[in-house]
């Protein structure tokens, strides 16, 4: 009599604990990868956003563009009233349960969408559903400016014409803040404190773009600042974070020095 072949059920335990294990280590490469790949999708998209941003400079005699969302900003800004400046997009984008098209529509009306004819450049990868739009322009680029920062010598930190602008290497124009706030991204000039939360949907970072026309990604080392970008980011965790820490607190210093140029106050780490 012939006996049946096939797997005892030893051995079919044995063939799925090796799986088990083999997917425990392949997982945790294969989500770096995936990261890996959107982060560098994001960074091409923040490279061609700053080429727009320099040729629309480049085309209006140095003076760059709104860098608020929407033009209806002139009353609350002490410095100037962005009068017949046209906002690189406008507010329409990222509305809750809103309309794709109507969403779209709000990005091509912008100024800067002759420079860039893609709604897809402004979305990072790690957009989630609803989001038409994840960069945002930074406060110190012809976006809000506040009084203390006026008050400061606005000049060269709160920038209007590429001509105002030391050491452009440096200076942040966009950054990947996923869920966007309403104008531009704002970060303090003049006190040691968070004010819109350090963006991390890129793993523990996020991407920027600088005013050189290169792209780059910053990996926060503070632990708080990390688990305030991740409690606040839909607006679940109280605001105006104070560094607890001198990684936290060179966290700050790299986004506010990146913004202003430099820091409106003493640090307090070296």
């Amino acid at each position: 009599m012939h006996r049946q072949k096939g797997f005892t059920l030893i051995e079919l335990l044995v063939v799925i604990a090796i799986i088990a294990v083999l997917m425990a280590i392949l997982m945790p490469a294969l989500s770096r990868a995936r990261e890996q790949g959107k982060r560098a999708s994001c960074l091409s998209n923040l490279r061609q956003l700053g080429l727009a941003w320099i040729m629309y400079a480049d085309e209006n005699d140095s003076r760059i563009v709104q860098g608020n969302a929407g033009n209806d900003w002139p009353a609350y800004d002490p410095v100037n009233g962005h009068a017949n400046e046209e906002p690189w997009v406008y507010r329409d984008d990222n509305l809750p349960n809103g309309d794709d098209e109507l969403e779209k529509e709000a990005i091509r009306k912008g100024a800067l969408w002759p420079f860039t004819k893609n709604e897809k450049l402004y979305r990072c990868p790690t957009g989630k559903r609803g989001e038409m739009r994840t960069y945002s322009i930074m406060f110190s680029m012809n976006g809000i400016c506040h009084a203390n920062v006026k008050n400061a010598g606005w000049r060269g930190k709160y920038i209007k014409r590429t001509t105002d602008m030391k050491r452009p290497a440096e200076r942040i124009v966009f950054i990947d803040e996923g869920y966007i706030t309403p104008d531009s991204f704002a970060v303090e000039y003049d006190q040691e404190r968070w004010w819109d939360d350090p963006p991390v949907r890129h793993g523990i970072g996020t991407c920027v773009a600088f005013a050189d026309g290169r792209s780059g990604f910053r990996k926060w080392s503070g632990m708080e600042t990390i688990k305030f970008a991740k409690d606040n980011e839909y607006q679940k965790a109280p605001t105006n974070l104070v560094p607890p820490t001198d990684d936290d607190r060179r966290d700050l210093y790299w986004l506010q020095r990146g913004t202003w140029g430099k820091l409106g106050y003493t640090p307090k780490t070296r």
